[in-house]
């Protein structure tokens, strides 16, 4: 059970637990209350992104879709006991084959995709679904965005900085400009261990904006860094 400001997270049912890539996504997309009416988490797990962003947007539903059935209702829960259970749908869908019951397109998507590539599986299914681009492929993830996204809507996703390239390629081929990247950092001077990334559909109305996050700071400790706090600042008690 983990429990933020705003609402708590009951993940013990879930394959894929609360990490830290997920609080950075919800906390780090670029979201904005005036033009991101309809919102699309993809791969949902137990809610957290989708409920990061209803907190911030207050004005918005969010749509999370998992394939897991037990990963979904626990993400019901979580929104049910939420104070946005209203504007929060989620769905039991394989993004391949989703179909939204409007035909309105998402203003804006998110995704914590499954990322390890070893051939080797984990050994509980749930987890390797979870957690394995078996399951969903980069390229299958940005095909799908592109069908349920409008035209100059936005997509955020986190993924191992050693997928950039890959990510980056997909993101051309359906026709996504590049707007923000953020490289995640243990520390600062460390090699990048995860990729922020944030893509428009169309042309980028201006050249991508690229930083690093630090996590911990310079010092040594196993605090966190004043940039993270600063970001997350919203959410950790």
């Amino acid at each position: 059970m983990f429990t933020f400001k705003q609402f708590t997270i009951d993940d013990s049912a879930c394959a894929m637990k609360v990490g830290t890539d997920g609080v950075l996504l919800g906390a780090w997309a670029e979201v904005d209350n005036a033009a991101t009416r309809r919102v699309l988490d993809i791969g949902t797990g137990s809610g957290l992104i989708a409920l990061m962003l209803a907190q911030r947007l207050s004005e918005s539903r969010i749509v999370g879709i998992d394939i897991v059935p037990e990963a979904v209702e626990a993400a019901r829960r979580n929104a049910a006991a939420s104070p946005f259970a209203e504007r929060i749908e989620m769905v039991c869908a394989d993004v391949c084959h989703y179909q939204p019951e409007s035909d309105e397109a998402f203003d804006a998507i998110v995704s914590n995709p499954p990322y390890h590539t070893e051939e080797l599986l984990p050994p509980c299914a749930a987890r390797a679904a979870a957690r394995h681009t078996a399951a969903l492929s980069f390229a299958a993830l940005f095909v799908h965005a592109r069908r349920l996204l409008r035209q100059g809507g936005t997509f955020a996703l986190i993924v191992p900085a050693a997928a950039l390239k890959e990510v980056k390629g997909e993101a051309i081929l359906n026709g996504f400009s590049l707007m923000r990247r953020t490289s995640v950092v243990t520390r600062k001077g460390k090699p990048p261990k995860r990729e922020l990334l944030q893509f428009v559909l169309g042309a980028a109305p201006q050249v991508a904006v690229c930083d690093t996050l630090p996590l911990m700071p310079a010092d040594g400790s196993n605090a966190r860094s004043e940039a993270y706090a600063a970001l997350t600042k919203d959410f950790y008690l």
